[in-house]
């Protein structure tokens, strides 16, 4: 009888067991029937000209809701002004664990569509790829976080954490009515321990998957502007003090000035990844770069070959706008110029424009701070946390490469989530390092992306949200 009752102990364990795991294994998305469902969402709000020139997100998130409406899935709408509303949908959890947030933006920058093959909102569909403005930033992010929160739905996922899909406006243009207003007036509404946003890359090089990048923190824009002041006059008489001579010595001096190197846990990590998977050459520079031995020859290369490397070694600063003078025979007596500095998530900008000052030394130069669109400076996020981790398994796993944490040179609206202790990490879909030449990328003359891509990014957005918030 002991025996005949462990045996029944034992079959009642295996077929709970064997009923637990086949639970889970149909709790997952039918992805090749739901492929054209995808195609259907992501045509639809391609077509919506949302970009900055229109002035108004309000469309798509009016499509987005009634998508989320129709599936069951709770949502609310919050705007600082009604033409760029902001859409907050929230599957629900046990609570167990903290929030997982998918944050997307809804704007898209604006077009000449007279440079586009295809018109730029018509979403054709073309030799296996998509057209489109917003195609790569950013809503291809949006259509997959649309996409999960449906398949958590109809699936009934049971969840450790409330999973939360933002859908913002203004990131193109203007942040203060899009993340900034929802960081500042609704962050209950989307407190979380992680957050997915853009910034990442799937890179592909003449059809071999090279690397995966996600972003983990971001440089910082600030903008300040060079006025020159000098003794107007008649062109006919030269001045030692004209305003355009003495601003563009400056410029001059701020272009030579070689900002310190300085690497973080981003990018240090970035170089020796990297270093492991390009030729010895290449590797070497690299290298260099980390352990300081030919750091200035590395240097050199990357500011002339690849600047964008060049660019995540330090503080860069570009005059980008110059101004002054008004009739061909009359010396102004001011000219000016605009500077983009894209700093060190860590940067001092105290000392930094201290020493800015001192490089110039020039007392008819004055340096003006401007304070439109600011982004918050925000310390990386860790690369030891279960999010990441998650990541680099799951891009290991779907798409056979290495994962790479990238500093980005540009600006996301990560940085207000991650100045206020939220864990973020930029994704992307894979593609193909020949597009962007070719005119096709993100704020390119035109923008596409594989379907085949945007299928597997979707799923890709799955395995990992899932496998973060579901019940264990």
């Amino acid at each position: 009888m002991k025996l005949i009752h462990r045996l029944s102990i034992i079959l009642c364990t295996f077929f709970i067991a064997f009923g637990s795991y086949a639970q889970t294994q149909t709790k997952q998305p039918d992805w090749t029937k739901l492929q054209e469902e995808t195609m259907k969402y992501f045509q639809a709000i391609l077509r919506i000209n949302s970009s900055v020139a229109t002035g108004s997100e309000a469309p798509v998130v009016d499509y987005l809701k009634s998508v989320l409406d129709r599936e069951g899935i709770a949502t609310k709408v919050f705007f600082k002004d009604p033409k760029h509303p902001n859409l907050v949908a929230r599957i629900k959890g046990s609570g167990k664990k903290k929030p997982l947030l998918i944050m997307a933006h809804t704007d898209v920058v604006s077009v000449d569509s007279t440079k586009w093959i295809h018109p730029p909102f018509s979403a054709k569909r073309e030799g296996g790829y998509v057209y489109g403005r917003g195609a790569v930033d950013d809503k291809d992010n949006v259509v997959a976080a649309l996409m999960v929160m449906i398949q958590l739905k109809r699936l009934k996922i049971a969840l450790d954490r409330d999973v939360i899909f933002l859908a913002e406006s203004g990131e193109e243009s203007n942040s203060s009515v899009g993340i900034e207003y929802m960081v500042k007036e609704h962050w209950s509404e989307i407190e979380a321990e992680f957050c997915f946003a853009e910034g990442g890359v799937i890179s592909r090089k003449e059809g071999k998957v090279l690397f995966a990048g996600i972003a983990t923190t971001e440089k910082v824009p600030r903008s300040v502007k060079l006025v020159a002041r000098g003794t107007a006059g008649h062109g006919s008489v030269p001045l030692q003090d004209n305003a355009v001579v003495h601003l563009s010595q400056a410029i001059a001096k701020i272009a030579a000035w070689q900002t310190p190197m300085r690497l973080n846990e981003t990018t240090r990590t970035f170089f020796t990844r990297m270093a492991a998977i390009v030729p010895p050459v290449d590797a070497a520079r690299y290298l260099a770069l980390v352990n300081g031995n030919g750091a200035e020859k590395a240097q050199e290369y990357f500011a002339a070959r690849e600047p964008r490397v060049y660019s995540t070694l330090r503080t860069s600063i570009s005059p980008n706008m110059i101004k002054g003078g008004y009739l061909v025979n009359i010396i102004p007596s001011e000219a000016e110029a605009t500077l983009d500095i894209r700093a060190l998530p860590d940067e001092d900008m105290k000392i930094l424009l201290a020493e800015m000052k001192r490089v110039i030394n020039d007392s008819q130069i004055e340096i003006v701070i401007l304070d439109s669109n600011l982004r918050p400076a925000a310390r990386p996020s860790k690369l030891e946390t279960e999010a990441f981790l998650m990541l680099e398994s799951t891009l290991n796993k779907m798409y056979n490469t290495v994962s790479l944490p990238m500093m980005l040179t540009g600006a996301t609206d990560m940085a207000f989530v991650r100045e206020k202790g939220v864990e973020c990490y930029g994704i992307g879909p894979l593609t193909d390092a020949e597009d962007g030449p070719k005119g096709f990328g993100a704020h390119s003359d035109q923008e596409r992306i594989l379907e085949e891509s945007i299928n597997k990014f979707v799923q890709f957005n799955w395995e990992v949200i899932f496998n973060l918030a579901k019940a264990n």
